[in-house]
């Protein structure tokens, strides 16, 4: 028998995939690789992640059993830190801007998270604050996942050790998008640790530049582009940034949709698009994207 010990586990060992029919429609060489790393509740890498920063704390004695876990999220994270919470038997609360839509704040309520609210005019830098008074009034635990090496050590563990294992090495390089940084971080160290002449390259939004140092604006690639640089990302392992516009984007999501069946988000179709400018120029013909997100039907 071949039975998991829980649902968690099925995350964790996810699939490299060749982007046949999409290399076909570009006349581009057969060795462009997809990691599907996206699965679970949100549809998001973000649901193996936020059980896998949990057990990660647990291990390391920064969370004990019963603990409240803190967190600044009101996306796809805060949804899967909620259900990883629910699982573990950790309270939940969440702090976000005032600004967050009402439907998404009851949502989050119903998956177990207390909710509360900062001033806007504050930005993130006010969640955060929040966030810190929270922790001495209830003695929680601040996961802060945009600035925790957790974040960038579960990839470290669990997404690069996948990639090595399914391809070998075989690979010029390594494509993945900027959200809170720990990605790229933790699977370009590993890589680059096991494998120096792949290249790791990181993709911002067109529209907001914060890696590149360039212009910071308003996206349409949900999961990339937070308007700053996180304190996760690791500039001395990622050789390129690329950078990808909504449209193109979301072009390319919808094209692989098509051309290989697999329900990309856009955020998985800005690293496609980016690998396909690699390809592009020639000196690289075996691009590993890395599609963190799916697009959901609702």
């Amino acid at each position: 028998m071949n039975i998991h010990k829980s649902y968690y586990e099925t995350l964790y060992s996810r699939p490299v995939v060749a982007l046949s029919g999409y290399c076909a429609k570009y006349d581009l060489p057969d060795s462009l690789y997809a990691y599907l790393a996206y699965g679970g509740t949100t549809g998001s890498a973000k649901d193996a992640l936020a059980e896998g920063m949990l057990a990660l704390a647990t291990e390391k004695g920064l969370l004990q059993p019963g603990q409240t876990v803190i967190e600044c999220s009101s996306g796809s994270f805060a949804v899967a830190l909620a259900v990883a919470c629910a699982h573990s038997r950790h309270p939940l609360m969440l702090c976000m801007p005032a600004t967050v839509p009402l439907e998404r704040q009851q949502m989050l309520t119903k998956f177990g998270a207390q909710i509360v609210l900062s001033n806007y005019v504050y930005g993130r830098r006010g969640v955060e604050q929040r966030a810190q008074e929270a922790v001495e009034q209830t003695g929680g635990y601040f996961l802060n996942y945009f600035d925790n090496d957790l974040n960038a050590e579960f990839h470290r563990r669990v997404t690069g050790p996948n990639i090595a294992k399914a391809t070998g090495g075989a690979l010029d390089a390594v494509v993945a998008g900027v959200g809170s940084g720990g990605t790229i971080t933790g699977v370009g160290e590993y890589i680059k640790a096991w494998y120096p002449d792949v290249k790791v390259v990181a993709v911002e939004p067109y529209e907001s530049q914060a890696i590149g140092g360039g212009y910071i604006g308003r996206h349409n690639i949900p999961g990339l582009g937070a308007g700053f640089v996180p304190e996760n990302y690791n500039p001395y392992v990622v050789d390129t940034v690329l950078t990808v516009s909504s449209a193109d984007a979301e072009r390319a999501a919808r094209e692989v949709l098509f051309y290989d069946g697999i329900p990309a988000c856009s955020s998985a179709g800005a690293t496609l698009c980016a690998a396909t400018q690699l390809m592009g120029t020639g000196k690289c013909n075996r691009p590993l994207c890395i599609f963190a997100g799916r697009r959901t039907y609702e």
